[in-house]
């Protein structure tokens, strides 16, 4: 018998991008009922879909191998409390399932009964016959073990080991893991989520639970009146989910007006060499103030040397939203920077105090289920960074590539990170390019873009100096490209 489950779960019981799925639906190739797809569909579209290729099985293997051990118990296993509640309501649902099958077993026996009887009352009638044959068959087969739908059962494993969580009203959603907090979770999965100290003290990630059960991670100083607790509020910061459903009612950001400004002073954790003229910086933030930006946003760092005037310079943030508390951004030797310039000159060091200032720019990932593309020149890979990995938590899109421009010899400094990416997800694309000149760069890698099977039908983001983007932009829009689907930055 076939088995619905959510897209999102299908998503994970195949391995593939939750924005694949979506876009198999909308082309008819998958068929929604509800909101939800049959394992029987899903396995028509996937037949040689096995527990290797989608990931589960080494989870499952890993768990059973180092059951024990603390690192996992922490980050892959709920706490033996939510466990024994999720436990418990698989057991409720699987008596309740019992309960029923033994009442239409029981029903279906005493149809059978009478069957005989009025047959033998009238045994020239051939319908009573046929009649009692069809019941007999019937109950033989639906008593007779059938193949396993081994979706179903990793479905129902990764109810108790994970919890699935729906917003409302936005409609999104996010697994909770282990014993990661509700909060900690959604900005993981890349939403825009309202939150504050993370710690409990300042009340701003404020939900409330429509349906399913949460238990307390950590003690809160925020004091919930007896009205808010007896509408089902809490704090996602923490709590965790204990069912295996749980939908939350709350407020969503829905662009950069939405993010309030923040300073906070930061400490330098490192600052590593990319190369010749390209620094990492490394920043830190307090525990309790940590930083809420969009992925693509900036901010403004400040720098105080003993006896000497400040100094200040904006840069994008090259991380993603997900991680609050570290932030990352990718310094270019400049002479005209005051920032730079000590940084290159070694004075600020690790654990020197930096302000953080911001954030600000409306270079964000818009809403949408289209194709992702990227295009970079230098130093504009930094918010492009931000904007994949934000792109990757969320697994929305069916595809991402990426086009990256170096105008000089060591302009690739992070091509790694690019190499990365494309051996571990099927869904990306990268291609580097090279040209001393950033407008002629541009140039082409729009043909590069038009040679690759070049689909008008994505979203566009741009990043780099002024002519490159400009070149690009018009090259996109002359390619029939509307001037919804492209965004742009120039730095």
């Amino acid at each position: 018998m076939s088995h619905l489950v959510s897209v999102w779960r299908a998503a994970q019981l195949v391995g593939v991008a939750r924005g694949v799925l979506q876009q198999q639906v909308r082309e008819g190739a998958l068929m929604l009922s509800d909101g939800m797809v049959s394992t029987d569909d899903l396995m028509g579209l996937y037949p040689g879909v096995v527990l290797e290729e989608s990931g589960l099985l080494e989870r499952v293997a890993q768990i059973r191998d180092e059951a024990f051990g603390k690192r996992v118990r922490e980050r892959m296993l709920p706490s033996q409390e939510v466990l024994a509640q999720r436990l418990f309501s698989q057991s409720q649902e699987l008596a309740d399932v019992r309960k029923h099958l033994q009442r239409y077993h029981g029903l279906v026996l005493e149809l059978q009964r009478r069957i005989r009887e009025f047959g033998a009352q009238d045994p020239d009638d051939a319908a009573w016959l046929e009649m009692e044959r069809q019941v007999t068959q019937g109950l033989a087969k639906a008593l007779a073990t059938e193949s396993v739908d081994f979706l179903e059962v990793l479905d129902d494993m990764l109810k108790v080991m994970t919890s699935h969580v729906t917003v409302r009203p936005s409609g999104h959603e996010f697994m909770v893991e282990g014993h990661t907090n509700l909060l900690q979770s959604g900005l993981h999965a890349g939403l825009k989520l309202n939150y504050g100290c993370g710690n409990g003290s300042c009340g701003m990630c404020k939900v409330r639970v429509i349906s399913g059960d949460v238990v307390k991670t950590q003690h809160f100083d925020y004091p919930l009146s007896e009205t808010e607790k007896a509408q089902g509020y809490t704090l996602m910061c923490c709590h965790t989910a204990a069912s295996s459903d749980l939908t939350l009612e709350m407020l969503e950001a829905s662009g950069p007006q939405d993010i309030p400004e923040q300073l906070i002073l930061t400490q330098v954790r490192a600052v590593s060499t990319l190369a010749p003229d390209t620094r990492l910086l490394h920043l830190q933030t307090p525990r309790s103030h940590r930083l809420r930006f969009l992925a693509g946003q900036s901010v403004q760092l400040g720098w105080t040397l003993p006896g000497q005037a400040d100094v200040h310079a904006t840069y994008p943030v090259a991380s993603c939203p997900c991680d609050d508390r570290n932030l990352l951004f990718f310094i270019a030797r400049d002479g005209s920077d005051a920032f730079a310039r000590h940084l290159f000159a070694g004075d600020i060091k690790s654990g020197a105090g930096v302000s953080v200032l911001g954030p600000t720019g409306e270079f964000v990932l818009a809403d949408g289920h289209r194709p992702l593309v990227f295009a970079a020149c230098d130093g504009g890979f930094a918010p492009i960074k931000s904007l994949i990995e934000h792109a990757l938590s969320l697994d929305a899109a069916p595809s991402l590539t990426l086009f990256w421009l170096a105008t000089h010899s060591d302009g690739h400094f992070s091509s790694n990170q690019c190499r990365a990416w494309s051996e571990a997800l099927d869904q990306f694309e990268y291609e580097l390019v090279s040209h001393a000149d950033a407008n002629l760069g541009a140039w082409q890698i729009a043909q590069a873009m038009r040679a690759d099977l070049f689909d008008i039908d994505c979203d566009f983001y741009l990043c780099g100096p002024g002519d490159f983007v400009k070149t690009l932009h018009d090259e996109l829009r002359a390619a029939g490209v509307a001037a919804a689907q492209i965004f742009s930055q120039s730095l």
